[in-house]
């Protein structure tokens, strides 16, 4: 069974959300509910902290990308830290990781 854990750090109209485990369709309704939840509180500077994400399929980074969209409707930001593994490829290939503010790779 997969498994992902949310963790928040919130700080003015922002957030560091550090996701660990595999996020896919089992887990992503987790994220989906933490991303709304802080879009709803006003924090709309948001980040993401994958560097101890393990997998990450199309439901995953579905939520991402309609994150990112909701957040820059409201003149706000969504960026991604640690990226590797499946998420980088993934990234990469489908050529979104130019819809995120900033995209930063775990060995940067």
């Amino acid at each position: 069974m997969a498994d992902l854990s949310v963790e928040v750090q919130r700080g003015g109209c922002g957030a560091l959300v550090r996701v660990v485990g595999d996020l896919d369709k089992l887990t992503a309704p987790l994220l989906k509910d933490t991303l709304v939840q802080l879009f709803t509180e006003g924090r709309i500077e948001i980040v993401i902290d994958a560097g101890e994400l393990e997998f990450c399929d199309s439901s995953g980074l579905w939520v991402l990308v309609e994150h990112q969209r909701r957040v820059a409707s409201q003149a706000g930001s969504l960026g991604i830290v640690g990226v590797h593994g499946v998420l980088q490829r993934v990234l990469d290939v489908t050529g979104l990781k130019a819809a995120f503010d900033r995209v930063v790779p775990a060995d940067f």
